[in-house]
């Protein structure tokens, strides 16, 4: 383990797709695609009975559908989806502390401090996927390492219900085979000119000489050569604490483009608003995250009165903040941003001393009813459609 750390990565396996075959037992084995079917609509998720087609989320269903045209296509229940997240998330919690979910079925844990509690990282992994299995009756993939990286890796190794145990000496020997284009961060575009080169693996890419690589990489050269030998030094963040509510996205290719930066903040600002109404909750600040290419990251926050749990106040506001930070920084790579609402508070709350909260308008409402019959593929900002 890189320093002693015991990192564990678990990944739902085909998780919308495989909770609808558990849920309706005449869909097990048969080729499952979770998703919108009008015609923008897109694949959400995709049993492995239907990936063996070539069918995988983000595809349009149309392609999907041309790809493999006796698939079930079933429209997306979020509630469902968000109430088995949270049975899985509480399986985490019962091992560690320090979790930093990455979605609804995929979170980083460091069990590192529960060792000489709860026994082996090795037993704590397949502990983890029995619990999930005899709780929700899904199956998950886990991978064991020293670091985020190498546990990512491993996690995608054997699916599915896999796991994969990357040990120290056992690095060099499993990276060096493996395809560039699993290594996190490097786009399909620079993949495919450093695959111009000759570089097609780890191993490759990790000898690969100052010449072809700062071209693309200028400064982070060295970053990426020690992410190919499997160093990787990033802490797990526990997520944000339960008084305040976020959504956070990691992107493949870093983003530099404003109107892009503006479009994926607003979409994570409606799902963080959404969130906050189904808690039935106002939030008296909006905060931002904001990490650069360089994994520094920063927060800016703005409270307010009187309370909210409105979509168009709390993205007018994340704008604001991303706004003033990027007027410091234009220039910057951006690989994540989130959206946080914080100073929460029960909806039904009124102060008898100031204007009472703000109540979400009819659109936010019809909105939410959208994606609650038809889940979040089915409605989306135009603005996201052109950026990308």
């Amino acid at each position: 383990m890189d320093a002693a750390r015991a990192i564990l990565h678990v990944d739902m396996d085909a998780f919308y797709a495989s909770v609808e075959q558990h849920d309706d037992p005449s869909l097990k084995g048969k080729p499952v695609i979770v998703g919108g079917t009008g015609g923008r609509g897109v694949v959400a998720a995709a049993s492995y009975e239907v990936r063996k087609f070539g069918v995988h989320s983000a595809l349009p269903m149309s392609e999907a559908l041309r790809r493999c045209p006796n698939a079930i296509c079933v429209p997306p229940r979020m509630r469902r989806y968000q109430e088995v997240s949270r049975q899985v998330f509480a399986i985490f919690h019962d091992f560690t502390p320090l979790v930093e979910g990455l979605s609804l079925d995929e979170a980083f844990l460091d069990v590192t401090a529960s060792i000489a509690l709860r026994g082996s990282a090795e037993f704590m992994a397949l502990e983890i996927k029995r619990c999930i299995r005899e709780t929700t009756g899904l199956s998950a993939s886990v991978g064991l390492a020293g670091n985020k990286l190498l546990a990512k890796i491993a996690s995608d190794l054997r699916k599915p219900d896999g796991f994969v145990w990357i040990r120290p000496g056992e690095v060099t020997q499993i990276l060096d085979p493996l395809p560039i284009r699993r290594l996190h961060g490097v786009g399909r575009k620079t993949a495919a000119k450093l695959e111009e080169h000759g570089i097609h693996t780890f191993g490759q890419l990790r000898v690969a000489s100052d010449a072809v690589l700062w071209p693309l990489f200028g400064r982070f050269t060295r970053n990426v050569r020690e992410r190919a030998a499997g160093h990787d030094d990033r802490p797990v963040v526990a997520d944000w604490d339960e008084k305040s509510i976020s959504s956070e996205e990691t992107y493949d290719t870093d983003i530099r483009d404003h109107a892009r930066l503006y479009a994926e903040l607003a979409g994570l600002a409606d799902r963080t608003s959404a969130r906050l109404r189904d808690k039935q909750l106002v939030a008296g600040e909006v905060h931002v995250k904001i990490r650069r290419r360089d994994f520094t990251t920063y927060t800016r926050q703005k409270s307010f009165s009187p309370p909210t749990q409105e979509t168009r106040l709390i993205a007018e506001m994340a704008h604001d903040l991303l706004r003033r930070w990027l007027e410091t920084q234009p220039r910057a790579a951006i690989r994540l941003l989130g959206v946080g609402v914080g100073h929460l508070g029960p909806a039904q709350q009124l102060d008898l001393f100031s204007q009472g909260p703000t109540a979400p308008g009819k659109l936010d409402t019809a909105v939410d009813g959208i994606h609650e019959k038809f889940g979040h593929q089915a409605l989306t900002r135009a603005s996201q459609l052109r950026t990308r």
